[in-house]
């Protein structure tokens, strides 16, 4: 059987580069050179495309950075970079080549703006590309997760009290409607990127200023102080739920970015420790607002057990989940008895049947 000539996208222009990078590295050593013909596509922070041989050096230029938080500089990411795109040329954005093979599938490893958001999603279809993951329409509302949680709740799930601003805000007034503590959440980014959890009014303006930085919408919640659940999605027409995890940061208050990345940053029991009519009801809304999204192939979403009321509180959903053997959704497949290039060959092989 020939093989699958199989694109691998990552980078990006959003805050989430560097987790991308550290994604697709893995996913591309785990992926079977006997069945596939990995063609790396790296877009840089100023959205030029590298293409073959370019994008596979990109990668072993600036992965040693990867592991910090906008750990790659503009600079570094654009030094691979010869052509000047300042024309506004089509073909001034890529370079590189696939070598002369016909792209049979796409499989983007990205995260947040511009990727995951549905526009990389709606280039590929005009282009008559198949690719991983969810259509266009899903993968915008989930990137947004004010507009997801809007759409969570018509379905039935429970969310918290929230409030979206802009640059014109007042902090009186956010305590007045959500009390302290707040979640402060850029509402386009993922990655756990800007969000902090803002305890009087100076850490609540400081912390909307800063995520004003990464968009011109912040989404501000409630606290809900509990434990924080997960669970990834797998399948198109009838998807089914993964085993539940728990996440138990280690080295912050909640699970943010250090606590997400750094070694020892948390702790992911799974399967999660909890009652069963706990599990099987956050496998349903899991299911349900997968659906309700109309994501496919695989997504992965997040709660909050209320300490104080048991109530399950949904947060939101990532339609590209961080895909290192290590994330949340191939902890959860091992758990099923998927090895992470099993679970990856699933995931293609979806793609393959609508295609």
């Amino acid at each position: 059987m020939a093989k699958l000539n199989l694109a691998v996208i990552f980078g990006g222009q959003s805050g989430e580069h560097e987790v991308s990078l550290k994604s697709a590295n893995q996913v591309m050593n785990a992926l079977n050179p006997e069945k596939y013909n990995i063609i790396p596509i790296a877009i840089t922070k100023k959205g030029q495309w590298l293409i073959g041989n370019k994008g596979k050096e990109y990668m072993k230029l600036n992965l040693p950075k990867a592991s910090e938080e906008r750990g790659i500089s503009v600079e570094q990411s654009q030094s691979l970079v010869t052509i000047d795109h300042k024309g506004g040329k089509l073909e001034q954005f890529s370079e590189g080549s696939t070598d002369g093979n016909k792209i049979d599938l796409v499989l983007p490893i990205v995260h947040g703006p511009f990727v995951e958001d549905g526009k990389l999603q709606g280039m590929l279809e005009m282009l008559n590309l198949p690719y991983v993951f969810s259509g266009t329409l899903a993968s915008a509302l989930a990137m947004n997760k004010y507009k997801t949680k809007l759409i969570a709740k018509k379905a039935g799930l429970v969310i918290a009290k929230d409030m979206v601003v802009g640059k014109k805000y007042r902090t009186e007034k956010i305590v007045k409607k959500l009390n302290l503590p707040v979640v402060v959440k850029p509402i386009e980014l993922g990655s756990s990127v800007g969000i902090n959890i803002a305890k009087n009014e100076e850490e609540l303006k400081n912390s909307v200023d800063k995520a004003l930085e990464l968009g011109s919408e912040v989404l501000l919640e409630q606290f809900i102080k509990g434990r924080e659940l997960t669970v990834a999605v797998m399948g198109n027409k009838s998807p089914k739920a993964l085993p539940v995890i728990e996440i138990i940061p280690k080295i912050s208050t909640f699970f943010d970015y250090k606590a997400k990345y750094e070694t020892g940053g948390s702790e992911e029991v799974c399967p999660a420790n909890i009652p069963d009519e706990i599990r099987k009801k956050v496998q349903k809304y899991a299911v349900k607002v997968f659906k309700a999204l109309g994501c496919r192939d695989l997504a992965r979403a997040d709660f909050i057990l209320s300490e104080e009321n048991g109530k399950l509180y949904f947060l939101e959903i990532n339609t590209i989940p961080g895909m290192t053997a290590t994330s949340l959704a191939p902890q959860a497949a091992a758990s099923a008895g998927m090895e992470f290039s099993e679970f990856l060959n699933k995931l293609i092989g979806e793609a393959i049947k609508r295609k």
